[in-house]
């Protein structure tokens, strides 16, 4: 059992060791979607606020932004998907957002 656990961990080292997954790590493939985690964050705080205080027009603009960002996210080559889970999750807080100011607004 040792051997195989030890395997695996000495791939998994190879592999972060490797050129390539540096020079992912230095891209904005990887950059890009790790600041962009900062929106579907707040939008997922911001449930626990005041449904008051919800802009319908934003929470629009943010649904149609990430729905085109995940579009965008599988269209790149290679696909993006840390942005494609990134928008996924933004766009599931972004409508959950617009339910609760459509049932405030009510």
């Amino acid at each position: 059992m040792s051997q195989v656990s030890g395997h695996v961990g000495n791939r998994f080292v190879q592999k972060i060791a490797s050129k390539e997954f540096r020079n992912y790590l230095m891209s904005t493939h990887f950059w890009g979607p790790v600041v962009n985690w900062g929106l579907p964050i707040a939008a997922i705080l911001d449930t626990q606020k005041d449904a008051s205080l919800i802009s319908g027009n934003m929470t629009l603009a943010l649904c149609t932004y990430s729905a085109l960002f995940m579009r965008f996210a599988l269209a790149v080559q290679p696909k993006n998907y840390l942005l494609f889970a990134c928008h996924a999750t933004n766009e599931v807080a972004q409508l959950t957002q617009g339910y609760r100011f459509l049932k405030y607004q009510r």
